[in-house]
């Protein structure tokens, strides 16, 4: 086995354990709400305080990825957020919530950058959407995970008890990934001169800070930005609201919920994996330009159409099929996304992935608020699916104006190498 598919094994278990303990709240959201006294707007705070959170440190985060290597970035960032997962289960009041959900974002932050960041230097370029695929695709089988877990968890012994017990799994990942891990290909003792030459880029380079000014000058670095923003306004419904949505606006059980929520996140890892592996295909085939835009652009706008036709759906069995299918055409788009930032972004990959999903979990936080006041103003959940299925709908659009060919920095990438050419 490549020692890369090892690296990869290790990436995708943290994602598993990382949508487990994001998804945890929004599966115990009715209880919560229930035994805390909080409205719906004071929920969509709560699930709104992680995302701002996330959103201020994820740059940092990123860069020090970039600055120092992934093995001791992602320790410290799952120590943390396992630390603050645990303490979840302690809160007693609002406010007490806002305040551990909002340090759970401020250490979670990074984890994806930091993941990007490993993949820059252990895989080359015509492997990384898919190996991103993958990474994303665990994330999408943790959510799927998450529901069946914490329901017979809480049901057992309390939803307190449910942030107890996965606040462990990161403890246990930490410790293998730090003893295991190296930052750089030639650090690792057991790779082989060939793995070396197929990963290419030689040596490990001196890094240096992001040339910030020479980014935000470029307006390909914000559209990057702002495709992923309005991306977000529709993701984030489906780890915030989704299990809330299930009960409350569309009438199911408990026990339910926990098998039909399910659903969109398997319908999730299917895309993730397919987008990936689609689009590092059509890059070998058609250019880096086709390969990253059609695979894009197109799942954003199935997802958004999708997202609008739930809205509008009396029977609640087909806006679960609705909302599954949005959202694994909505994941077809994720690993091309992440995969654009190691693109354009080369050695700068954690800093370029850490701004987008900044910018992102930005539209997480404003979708979160807005979530719960237009259900506040409305009585209805089905009225913010609009706005949020627009907002998807632009990101395709977006999505369809980036053109990967084009480095934001310099014509090289993680490791001083030139780039793909620019598709014809």
């Amino acid at each position: 086995m490549r020692y890369r598919v090892r690296v990869l094994i290790l990436l995708f278990l943290l994602s598993i354990i990382t949508y487990i303990d994001r998804v945890c709240i929004s599966v115990a959201g009715p209880r919560m709400q229930a035994e805390l006294g909080l409205t719906p707007d004071k929920w969509g705070w709560v699930v709104g305080a992680f995302t701002l959170s996330y959103a201020l440190f994820e740059i940092p985060s990123g860069a020090m990825a970039d600055r120092i290597g992934a093995r001791a970035v992602l320790t410290r960032i799952v120590l943390w957020w396992s630390l603050f997962t645990s303490l979840t289960g302690a809160v007693s009041n609002f406010f007490m919530l806002l305040l551990v959900r909002f340090c759970f974002g401020a250490g979670e932050a990074g984890a994806y950058p930091g993941s990007a960041s490993a993949v820059s230097r252990w895989f080359p370029a015509p492997e990384r959407a898919r190996a991103t695929g993958i990474v994303w695709m665990a994330s999408r089988l943790g959510g799927a995970i998450s529901p069946i877990l914490v329901v017979a968890i809480q049901q057992a012994y309390g939803w307190r008890m449910s942030f107890y017990v996965f606040g462990i799994l990161g403890v246990i990942w930490c410790a293998l990934w730090y003893w295991w891990y190296r930052n750089h290909p030639t650090e690792k003792p057991g790779v082989t001169a060939q793995e070396l030459q197929e990963i290419g880029g030689g040596s490990p380079k001196q890094h240096h800070g992001m040339p910030w000014r020479e980014a935000l000058g470029k307006w390909r670095f914000w559209n990057i930005l702002l495709m992923y923003h309005t991306y977000c306004w529709g993701s984030y419904f489906y780890l915030s609201w989704l299990h809330t949505y299930l009960q409350k606006g569309r009438g199911f059980s408990e026990n339910e919920m926990a098998i039909f929520a399910t659903a969109p996140f398997l319908c999730g890892a299917c895309g993730n994996l397919l987008g990936g592996t689609l689009s590092d295909i059509l890059v070998r085939k058609k250019g880096l330009k086709f390969g990253r835009r059609i695979v894009g652009a197109l799942g954003l706008a199935m997802s958004g159409t999708f997202m609008l036709l739930t809205s509008q759906t009396p029977d609640k069995y087909m806006a679960v099929l609705f909302l599954a299918l949005g959202y694994g055409s909505m994941d077809c788009m994720l690993p091309v996304a992440w995969a654009v930032c190691l693109d354009v972004g080369g050695r700068y990959a954690g800093a370029v992935s850490g701004s987008m999903n900044m910018a992102g979990q930005m539209g997480s936080f404003l979708t979160s608020l807005t979530f719960g006041y237009i259900v506040t103003a409305t009585q209805s959940y089905n009225a913010p699916l609009i706005p949020m299925g627009t907002m998807l709908l632009i990101s395709a659009f977006l999505f369809s104006r980036i053109d990967p060919t084009q480095p934001l920095i310099a014509d090289e990438d993680s490791h001083g190498t030139k780039t793909l050419p620019k598709a014809a």
